[in-house]
């Protein structure tokens, strides 16, 4: 029988939660409210989850992972920097709360996960994957693990900068940042209040808004321009395209390619496939079950 893992996604406004098996068939989903500035709230939740997932598992589980935003620690047993968000995550041991062994990751590094243990970069070995949302995050896998780097720090890959010129920093100080150049949080800023989020900026572009086309193509540009520069720094497999604004689909990738094709190197006439990711909503869990599984198997 296939053995089975936990997987939790920890986010501001739901708490989703997986129980899936080792090729990543979901035995069983779990939706909870998280009331995010009710900490023991959102604990007892997550701990009354893993007891019922322990109940009703046909197999063996092998490992229990948790995602959330953040920077998690060197053992990654917690999540150890996340000002502002979440406030009682910090530093909180899921493992002496639960009595269980969990491993905790970056939330963005789960969605990386997902799709290397379960998804479109299934058996790669190098890839890289920007999440685009309200912010933009990201993951790189190297030899087929996870690269999280000294601190946790690795697959930020929002902090780039794209125009060092932008007065405006990000919050980790970079100015003209990949993030504030596509991220939902500067939608009001980069259109002058017109659009309050990504998909009207986007409706109106498909509408054929010129004040829309300008904006969304120049976003477009500065991504293209960073992919092209991962793509050189990293020379991966793939490089996997996740988050909300992803479901902009062609809307995104045909310019998107268009503008790969004027910034990319490409000696020999090689060309570093861009997808969009294979899974969403459900990413972040998926991907902590996949890395604690890959956890388990490690030791």
């Amino acid at each position: 029988m296939e053995k089975t893992a936990i997987g939790i996604d920890l986010g501001c406004t739901h708490i989703k939660a997986l129980l899936v098996e080792e090729d990543g068939t979901i035995v069983k989903e779990v939706r909870k409210e998280t009331h995010e500035h009710d900490d023991q709230h959102w604990k007892n939740e997550i701990a009354k989850i893993i007891k019922e997932f322990r109940q009703v598992s046909p197999s063996e589980i092998k490992g229990i992972g948790l995602s959330a935003p953040g920077l998690a620690n060197a053992s990654n047993t917690c999540i150890e920097y996340m000002p502002g968000r979440l406030p009682g995550l910090e530093n909180f041991n899921w493992g002496d709360f639960t009595k269980e062994k969990v491993v905790v990751l970056n939330d963005a590094h789960a969605a990386l996960m997902a799709e290397a243990r379960f998804g479109i970069a299934r058996n790669l070995k190098f890839v890289a994957m920007l999440t685009l949302g309200t912010g933009v995050g990201g993951g790189i896998l190297i030899d087929g693990k996870l690269y999280q780097g000294v601190g946790q720090m690795a697959g930020h890959l929002g902090h780039i900068t794209v125009d060092a010129l932008d007065p405006d920093k990000d919050v980790t100080n970079m100015p003209g940042s990949l993030e504030d150049a596509i991220g939902n949080l500067s939608i009001q800023k980069r259109s002058v209040g017109k659009f309050e989020t990504t998909w009207d900026l986007v409706k109106a572009y498909e509408e054929g808004d010129s004040f829309a086309k300008e904006i969304w193509l120049t976003s477009i540009k500065k991504l293209a321009a960073a992919i092209a520069s991962f793509i050189n720094i990293l020379s991966p497999e793939l490089i996997i395209i996740g988050g909300g604004i992803s479901k902009a689909e062609e809307l995104l990738l045909k310019p998107l390619n268009e503008y790969r094709a004027q910034f990319e190197w490409r000696p020999g006439g090689k060309q570093i496939p861009v997808r969009l990711a294979q899974f969403s909503d459900l990413a972040g869990a998926l991907g902590a079950a996949g890395f604690a599984l890959s956890k388990s198997i490690e030791n």
